[in-house]
């Protein structure tokens, strides 16, 4: 009889040599990892910053990509990193549980019965962790635990040639700057990440490493709360400044009066008031980098006053009669159209070409399909540790209602609702569950609404800037899916008859629309 542990094993070695995404590699050892040991759920995860990242799951709730599970708040998670080999917890371990209410296939059991997991070392140093859980309850008592940890010597290996494979599709002296990335990454505590997996998410990451590198001026657009400040922070991160600060200044939020203090300082006694010397944002960039947000509410006089000192580099402070040089890479924000701005006079030219040097567009969040729930799981996380919820999840027709609706207001909108909604679900519960579910009704989202203010702002039938028509058609079937799929709760044979479409096709597509 052939080895169960050499079949899962064989095509996971053939695996190593090839160049495959990311995703693909780790979707096939999950996959294989499951037919070794038949369970409910598996996860890769991966320490960074005492927090674990899930990389890739299968079997637990799209949202579970983007939750971030900080070791100290997870004493399962934290157990399993302390072990050097494999642990199963007893069926009545009373310690929470991280994957409680996230099992996709729950049977109506929220909580995990079951659970196995193996710490994963690369070049004998801690990388993360594989987990396994069943909702029975005596899944892994006969399992053969040193099976589990040959399974985790190949997964480290597979994990390895991964990051291999990336650094070896780089020059050397990419390596070195990815290395002082990394480390500069590692050290920084309080750094956001741009999470998602969507293919706008993906090119925009590919853009930010392509123009880090460089000295070249960017122009951040995109709508109001898409999150342009993260993309700021994460090219001055990937840059060659990210020792240097980064200054960030909201420009519509400059008195008028004050703007020019603000951004090159002042001597003492240059106006009333001015009791010291004080320096301005660009003398605290000095060396690093300036991140201007909502640059197009500048006015005109302080536009040109900004356009000097990125020409020629010199300085003047308030009151001052001389110069001095700075050396500041200049990052600009705006939810302005500043091509019809300037078409308007109501910014100049001039200043407009020099900071659109490298324009770089953040999709609004309703282009960002299944992102949403990616999203929606990092604030869920970040809810249920500030409100001491031993779990918080969203239910079937919760999520179906976070795709279907039109978030005009991005990224932060969505982590209002996700606040605001867990407080309603705790207040409706006062007995606080051990498992406390999110449902459509607490989230309060009129999508009709959603629609009618997104087609108002834009223009129903108007195209979005940088989506060709393969990208808008798949939008618009995504939203006609989801939409369906609203209105008969989750039912596809129903949202099929609907649509007009055969329900194995209306699952392929969504499948490739990244619905299901």
């Amino acid at each position: 009889m052939t080895n169960p542990l050499l079949l899962a094993l064989i095509p996971l070695v053939a695996d190593l040599s090839r160049d495959l995404p990311d995703d693909e590699r780790y979707r096939r050892l999950l996959l294989a990892l499951r037919q070794l040991l038949p369970c409910d759920a598996v996860a890769l995860l991966k320490l960074e910053d005492q927090q674990l990242i899930p990389l890739a799951v299968n079997g637990l709730s799209t949202d579970t990509l983007g939750r971030r599970f900080k070791v100290d708040e997870h004493p399962r998670l934290k157990t399993l990193l302390e072990n050097t080999g494999p642990t199963r917890f007893a069926t009545d371990c009373e310690l929470p549980d991280p994957y409680d209410g996230l099992v996709e296939n729950h049977r109506g059991h929220l909580e995990v019965h079951d659970c196995l997991g193996c710490p994963l070392y690369v070049q004998e140093q801690l990388w993360g962790l594989i987990t396994l859980d069943s909702l029975d309850p005596s899944s892994f008592g006969a399992v053969d635990l040193s099976n589990l940890e040959a399974f985790a010597s190949l997964a480290a290996a597979t994990v390895m040639a991964s990051e291999r494979i990336k650094l070896l599709a780089r020059n050397a002296e990419d390596q070195r700057q990815l290395a002082e990335i990394y480390k500069r990454a590692a050290s920084t505590h309080n750094s956001r990440e741009l999470i998602g997996q969507s293919n706008s998410q993906r090119q925009l990451r590919r853009e930010i490493e392509i123009v880090a590198n460089s000295a070249l001026s960017v122009l951040i657009t995109g709508e109001t709360g898409v999150g342009k400040e993260l993309v700021a922070e994460a090219i001055h991160r990937q840059s060659p400044r990210a020792r240097k600060p980064l200054i960030s200044l909201n420009c519509a939020a400059l008195p008028e009066t004050l703007a020019e203090s603000e951004l090159f300082g002042h001597v003492k006694g240059a106006f009333s008031g001015a009791m010291n010397e004080r320096s301005g944002k660009f003398d605290l960039a000095d060396g690093g980098t300036l991140f201007l947000d909502e640059v197009g509410e500048l006015p005109l006089a302080m536009q040109a006053k900004l356009l000097r000192v990125l020409q020629s580099g010199q300085l003047q402070r308030v009151g001052s009669d001389s110069e001095h040089h700075v050396d500041v890479r200049v990052i600009a924000a705006t939810n302005r159209d500043l091509a019809e701005e300037v078409r308007s006079g109501r910014f100049r030219a001039d200043l407009y070409h020099r900071l659109s040097v490298y324009p770089l567009h953040v999709p609004a969040l309703r282009e960002r399909g299944r992102d949403i729930l990616l999203l929606a799981g990092y604030f869920l996380e970040e809810n249920r540790a500030r409100l001491g919820l031993r779990s918080l999840r969203l239910s079937n027709d919760s999520q179906g209602a976070l795709l279907a609706y039109g978030w005009p207001g991005n990224v932060r909108e969505l982590e209002h609702l996700i606040g605001r909604a867990a407080l309603k679900a705790m207040q409706a519960k006062p007995e606080r569950p051990r498992v406390l579910t999110i449902d459509q009704d607490a989230l309060g989202l009129d999508i009709q609404a959603s629609n009618r203010t997104i087609a108002a702002q834009s223009g129903s039938a108007a195209p979005v800037r940088g989506r060709d028509l393969k990208e808008s058609v798949d939008i618009y079937q995504s939203s006609l899916i989801s939409d369906a799929l609203i209105r008969h709760q989750g039912n596809w044979s129903e949202a099929a008859r609907e649509l007009g479409v055969d329900r194995a096709n209306l699952s392929r597509l969504a499948k490739r629309l990244g619905l299901r």
